[in-house]
């Protein structure tokens, strides 16, 4: 399994606002189904990050795609493979 980050640039303030629970939704079934390893949004405003679990980059965009926040433009992103290193074991 590749772990995958994936920056949320704030595009839309107003709409992230009104789809934030739909986006948290989507995030809690994701980490249920150890899509999501963790996530988190950045205290300045900027947006958030996700770090996705998945075999390659195309099931990684397939997945940030799904995201409401992406549909409804309240958010751009930007993903990239990251190689994690950690004393603790994710999987």
């Amino acid at each position: 399994m590749k772990y995958f980050a994936c920056f949320l640039t704030m595009k839309d303030e107003e709409k992230s606002r009104k789809y934030r629970p739909q986006h948290l939704d989507f995030l809690e079934t994701m980490r249920q189904e150890k899509k999501v390893l963790m996530n988190g949004r950045f205290t300045d405003g900027a947006g958030g990050l996700i770090i996705y679990r998945a075999n390659s980059l195309d099931e990684a965009i397939d997945m940030a795609e799904q995201d409401p926040y992406i549909h409804v433009g309240a958010r751009e992103y930007e993903i990239h493979e990251w190689d994690l290193v950690s004393e603790y074991n994710f999987d």
